[in-house]
């Protein structure tokens, strides 16, 4: 008589948790945003408090170099850090990318829990909270005529991460307020009139503090850019190469 099979079940979903949960399981952070042309890092910890470095240079060099510098100054080394918490998007794939290369090879030293935000999260649960803004979308550009969004409503809900097509961001209820944070770098025009949109500071420094309760991270055990969906390949069918039908004419 055959044992009988285990059966597993779908996989846990795992909750967001919040700055403070981070901080309470957690020493030392070491934070990476590269969603933007500005590279920010920081170190964030309960008794050092919040330590942050700002990069112009491209991602592959504001990025270590913010982390050399947030090293020196807490004279720390990377081994001290417990955690690392990286955006994983919206913005720049390339800048997102390099950050998550970092992190996957220094956890290839040491392995340590990795933590992923969203930005349009991050901005729109911001001004819901400092401003009580309601009724708008953050929006960044998602090429290909199309835009990422995060909306909030008139009762301050907050809506999944969408990518919506510029139309029905230029098309939407003009009391709908759009909102794009600064020096995220687009390639498509605004959607509607460009007046409609209004740029805000993106500066973790200002943004993270007021919302250190709010469920903004993520577990991510395989740290990469964020991706609407997977994408698709087609399959290539080798075929053998013939000589072309000679004509009649060659005959």
């Amino acid at each position: 008589m055959s044992a009988p099979q285990s059966q597993s079940g779908p996989a846990p979903v795992l909750q967001p948790l919040s700055l403070d949960a981070l901080l309470d399981a957690h020493q030392v952070l070491l934070v990476i945003d590269a969603a933007s042309v500005r590279v920010q890092t920081g170190l964030l910890s309960r008794r050092g408090g919040a330590r942050w470095e700002t990069g112009d240079a491209e991602a592959g060099a504001a990025i270590f170099a913010g982390v050399e510098k947030l090293l020196a100054r807490a004279r720390q080394r990377l081994d001290d850090v417990e955690a690392f918490v990286f955006c994983d998007g919206p913005g720049s794939v390339l800048g997102i990318r390099t950050a998550a290369v970092a992190i996957r090879s220094w956890n290839v030293l040491r392995p340590r829990p990795v933590y992923s935000y969203c930005s349009l999260e991050l901005v729109a649960r911001a001004l819901a909270r400092t401003e009580n803004a309601r009724d708008f979308a953050v929006i960044a550009d998602a090429r290909r005529d199309t835009w990422h969004r995060v909306a909030v409503d008139a009762s301050g809900n907050i809506s999944p991460l969408q990518r919506v097509p510029a139309n029905e961001l230029g098309d939407a209820d003009a009391a709908t307020a759009l909102v794009m944070p600064d020096y995220f770098r687009h390639w498509s025009p605004l959607p509607g009139p460009a007046k409609r949109v209004r740029t805000v500071p993106y500066v973790l420094a200002d943004l993270l503090p007021p919302l250190a309760d709010a469920p903004l991270f993520a577990p991510a055990s395989e740290p990469d850019a964020f991706l609407h969906e997977e994408p698709a390949y087609k399959t290539w069918t080798p075929q053998i190469h013939r000589r072309p039908a000679a004509r009649e004419s060659d005959k």
